[in-house]
């Protein structure tokens, strides 16, 4: 029997459980958020960036960016004033977009090199 070694379980990229790990991780990191902003703090991105770390360790490549996509619609409609509506975005707005959608890729990127760094070593 092969014991495993490593501490994160994992799955298999493009698998329905990992694309659900996305979805429950973007809504549990919404609701962080949204406990945040009760409390008058408004970072718009700030908890979903170790959502989508964790998704993409756990899941791989494909889930982390479908959690980074799910995100932005999330964050645009839940969370920027005025809430629950899709406004026009400000100048402002889409800087954040643009500085949430570099770390994510780059959270999404070193993710990936790791789980691959991890099937290296086990050979």
């Amino acid at each position: 029997m092969r014991h495993r070694t490593g501490y994160l379980p994992r799955l298999q990229p493009w698998s329905p459980a990992s694309f659900a790990a996305a979805i429950a991780a973007v809504v549990f990191a919404a609701t962080l958020q949204e406990i945040a902003e009760s409390f008058g703090i408004t970072p718009y991105f700030a908890g979903f960036i170790p959502a989508i770390l964790i998704v993409s360790l756990l899941g791989g490549a494909p889930a982390g960016v479908f959690a980074a996509l799910l995100t932005i619609p999330v964050v645009w409609w839940a969370f920027m004033p005025p809430h629950f509506e899709f406004n026009p975005l400000t100048s402002a707005d889409y800087d954040s977009f643009a500085t949430f959608a570099l770390v994510a890729s780059l959270v999404i990127c070193f993710s990936h090199l790791y789980r691959e760094a991890r099937v290296l070593m086990r050979k």
